[in-house]
């Protein structure tokens, strides 16, 4: 470990006067020169990354998948027996394959880089004793930073001087700025936890102060997080594990086919080692099914593309069958179920509640005085701007403040809210108060808001409507704090405001003291982080759906708990667990509280704790989605089985780390996005088990060529095994992928991780049932033209035969009768057990298209002489097209039977 890699060996929530020694610095500053000749030591301050570049490996990948592993041997096998059109051929597919996987696939690892955006360019440090503008980059432990209003915070730090407001949602997931001055001192309580610090990537919402740097890039919170982030590998999707179990399974299926029949070949129907090879080529293109894995990349890509529409931006393709298949939903609060922007809710005075109604005051005006002095003292003790179109400037809760004093009527102009200003008392976190002292109706007046029952013991009395007030007895202030209760309850922030006028003979006063006293309680204001309205809609789906939802949020857990159950996540009573009680709990103990509490609430949620939930539900075997948008969700979005990152009020860092972004931060579109999924699942499973059919009716010709020693010829090339392969059949196989969801799929539970996406029934029906019928028809086909034209088993059949021609049109035959059948199969296909007729013939029109594509790709392959000599296809006559019109029909017809003898039998079993 190098000297740059070892963490500060100091304890930066010491006496600021012991800090400074172990920094070797002072208050004034450090010299240019020795901020040089630390810059040498620790480093540039910026978020770096390990390793280089990735898409080497993940386009080789592609390449050696176990399907593309198999055209390899069969291409090798085709180029060393002297067939090189047919090697060619096999590997212009593992080519194309190839590419389409890894373009569609790749995606950019920038969840570390999107860190770096958290620090700004430029900082304002104590340098020679005076303040300069330098690089942000260049900071080091021991400069002192000078921090103001709007600024980002570029390293950690400890304040020596001032206090601030900063807004420390990235690192914790609080909505609400926190206060950090110098003058408060935490030295038993965690980093983020401590007043007296600030961190790399926050933003100061309010005041001034003065700071030593004592942690710079990786050494930062933030720069932890990036390096968590960067240790946490993306997890196998479910789809993706059980792809590649499917393709091992087929590879040694294909494996094991061509090398037990090489010698069968040889031995007992006589064929040369040359011919065998050919044998054992066309087996192994014919268990492969090429078009599986474009195929399912495609339909994936057409899922995301319709995602994109309602409202959901996909970066990793198998994240749409992952959502499919989630069973649980780890939801942050703040941005994510909440539409993350104070409102007020309800303004209340003695003379009765004024309710705020999207903005709107709803109360009749001969209730309004009060009110009125309510709303000015809330715009004059006040440092936020209303800006146009929704871009306001300040903490948010003194944003709600002003709009609602704008409905009920106040000025709220910020100019003159300043010329007005004689004086102003910071809010103080211990006091809960903040004070302004201004001009207004001839007089000067102080303006106090804060926490009611910090304000309360500073009134004296209760203003009334008609100019009038009456003393705050205890009785009053029971009544008030039994209010406050209630609305506390429902999940509302109460904000107590009270004002005093100052006697003419009065003077300004300097200390708060003096301010903060006699006050007049005009009303109490609540106020809410609204959910969002589709919200709950949404979990209702969820629940139907058998999804369970788990709130994992930084924010409090009286607010996060209202908010759950306002939405229908939980009931009234939920279980929450802090972040002090998950980090005192053990694995086991965790297992058993995820297993047995239905209604979960993990509140101040660190970024490990993120990480701990999501793994104890993946090991239960669930299948897990966690939505997030700061930075410090990066790791558990990175880590669960599919990311959700807010599109709007998430961080960039958020969006990097995850699957799956929100474009319009509604809650509601990931249950739009679960269909989707389940929907995709769906129809992958029709479409594997359109392209399993034809693996029967593929291997069919090699069988009978072999099993009757080369009496019979070669039925089908493996030229034309390819055209059917990947020409033919890729469209309609796509457009099964596009099928409508049908009826009850929200109404299921969620599918198991340990499920496979390739169930036995469905391997029967394909290979046993499907395939079997079209197997027979296609060789049907063969021998019909063949024996037609006075053909006899052992007649020569090759070029410059009699029969050469003959034998060309039954090849094409077959051909044609392996694509009537795949016509058959597709509708068939369409639905695993409801009639074609119960979900219409023509709702697909896209399948509709490829079938056509498919009969003009047929006709293109056979009577086009550039394909004849290519493929060795011939022009069949009308007779032989007479013959092959019924396939269709006879393979949709006889699955529609099996059909209904299946829901036959299921009622049957259904009425015991």
């Amino acid at each position: 470990m190098t000297e740059q890699d070892e963490r500060p060996r100091f304890d930066p929530t010491e006496r600021v006067e012991l800090l400074l020694r172990d920094l070797r610095t002072s208050r004034h500053g450090l010299s240019s020169r020795e901020a040089e000749r630390r810059l040498v030591h620790y480093g540039p301050n910026e978020i770096t990354r390990r390793g280089g570049r990735r898409w080497p490996k993940e386009l080789a990948f592609q390449f050696t998948h176990p399907l593309a592993l198999l055209l390899w041997v069969a291409a090798g096998l085709a180029w060393l027996a002297g067939i090189v059109p047919v090697a060619i051929a096999i590997v212009i597919v593992i080519v194309v394959n190839a590419l389409f996987a890894f373009v569609q696939e790749t995606q950019a690892e920038r969840a570390v880089e999107a860190l770096a955006a958290y620090l700004p360019v430029r900082a304002k440090a104590v340098r020679d004793g005076r303040v300069q503008t330098v690089e942000a980059t260049t900071l080091v432990p021991g400069d002192v930073v000078v921090i103001g209003e709007g600024d980002r915070i570029c390293a950690d730090a400890r304040l020596v001087e001032g206090g601030l407001e900063v807004d420390l949602s990235t690192l914790t997931g609080e909505s609400m700025p926190a206060y950090r001055s110098a003058d408060l001192l935490d030295t038993r309580v965690s980093l983020l936890q401590a007043r007296d610090l600030v961190f790399s990537g926050t933003t100061c919402t309010e005041g001034e102060a003065r700071a030593v740097v004592f942690a710079t890039g990786m050494h930062t919170e933030i720069g932890r997080i990036a390096a968590l982030s960067e240790r946490v590998e993306r997890a196998e999707s479910p789809l993706e594990s059980q792809v590649r179990r499917v393709a091992w399974l087929i590879a040694i299926i294909a494996v094991a086919l061509g090398v037990a029949f090489i010698p069968v070949a040889m031995v007992f129907a006589g064929l040369s080692l040359g011919d065998a090879v050919v044998f054992a080529v066309g087996l192994l293109v014919g268990n492969v099914p090429e078009g599986l894995l474009p195929v399912i990349t495609l339909a994936l890509a057409l899922g995301v593309r319709g995602l994109v529409h309602a409202g959901a931006v996909v970066k990793r393709l198998s994240a749409v069958e992952t959502l499919g298949s989630t069973s649980v939903i780890c939801t942050d609060k703040t941005g994510t179920l909440t539409e993350n922007h104070m409102r007020v809710t309800t303004v209340w005075t003695n003379a009765g509640a004024v309710r705020m109604q999207d903005g709107v005051d709803s109360a009749p005006a001969s209730s309004r005085q009060v009110a009125d002095r309510l709303a000015a003292a809330m715009s004059a003790c006040n440092n936020a701007e209303l800006g146009d179109a929704g871009a306001h400037v300040g903490d948010p809760t003194e944003i709600a403040l002003l709009e609602a004093a704008s409905a009920l009527g106040c000025q709220v102009d910020p100019d003159e809210r300043r010329r007005r200003r004689v004086r102003q008392f910071h809010f103080d976190p211990v006091l809960k108060l903040m004070s302004t002292v201004d001009e207004r109706d001839g007089g000067i007046w102080v303006d106090v808001k804060g926490a009611p029952e910090a304000l309360l013991p500073h009134c004296a009395t209760m203003a009334e409507d008609g100019g009038t007030s009456r003393p705050l007895s205890e009785g009053l202030r029971h009544e008030l704090g039994e209010r406050v209760d209630s609305y506390a309850r429902a999940g509302l922030r109460v904000l107590a405001v009270a004002e005093r006028r100052l006697r003419p003979d009065e003077p300004v006063p300097l200390r708060r003291e003096d301010a903060e006293r006699d006050l007049e309680l005009l009303g109490l204001v609540a106020m809410q982080d609204p959910p969002r309205p589709q919200v709950a809609d949404a979990v209702a789906q969820c629940h139907t759906a058998g999804v369970r939802i788990i709130v994992v949020t930084g924010d409090h857990g009286l607010t996060a708990t209202a908010i759950a159950s306002q939405v229908g996540i939980t009931g009234e009573h939920p279980t929450v667990v802090n972040g002090d009680e998950l980090e005192r709990m053990h694995e086991p103990d965790l297992d058993v509280l995820l297993r047995n509490e239905k209604e979960l609430v993990f509140a101040r949620s660190s970024p490990e704790a993120k990480l701990r939930i999501a793994d104890a539900l993946r090991a239960e075997g669930h299948v897990v989605a966690m939505t997030g948008d700061g930075v410090n969700d990066a790791p558990a979005l990175r880590r669960a089985d599919i990311g959700v990152a807010m599109g709007r009020a998430g961080t960039d860092v958020a969006k990097e780390a995850a699957t799956m972004v929100l474009t319009d931060d509604n809650f509601a579109t990931i249950v739009t996005a679960v269909r989707a999924g389940r929907q995709v699942y769906d129809n992958i499973r029709k479409f594997i088990v359109y392209i399993f059919a034809h693996s029967t009716p593929e291997i069919t010709p090699f069988l009978v060529f072999a099993l009757s020693g080369g009496s019979i010829p070669l039925p089908l090339t493996v030229l034309q095994l390819l055209a059917f392969d990947v020409g033919t059949e890729t469209l309609p196989a796509l457009a099964l992928g596009r099928e409508p969801a049908e009826p009850g799929l929200m109404n299921r539970p969620p599918r198991r991780r340990s499920e496979g996406v390739i169930r036995p029934g469905m391997l029967v029906r394909a290979w046993l049932f499907l395939g079997v019928i079209s197997s027979v028809l296609s060789m049907a086909g063969f021998f019909y033209v063949l024996l037609s034209a006075g053909w006899h088993p052992g007649d020569p059949t090759g070029p410059g035969a009699p029969l050469h021609h003959v034998y060309q049109q039954a090849t094409t035959m077959t051909f044609l009768g392996m694509i009537a059948g795949q016509v058959g199969t597709a509708f068939a296909a369409r639905t695993d057990r409801a009639s074609l007729r119960s979900v219409g013939v023509f709702s697909n029109p896209l399948l509709l298209w490829g079938i056509g594509f498919e009969l003009a790709l047929a006709a293109l392959l056979i009577y086009t002489p550039p394909f004849q000599d290519l493929l060795g296809t011939a022009a069949l006559t009308p007779d032989m097209i007479a013959f092959v019109l019924p396939f269709p029909f006879i393979v949709w017809g006889a699955d529609e039977i099996r059909r209904w003898l299946v829901r036959r039998r299921a009622a049957a079993k259904q009425s015991r």
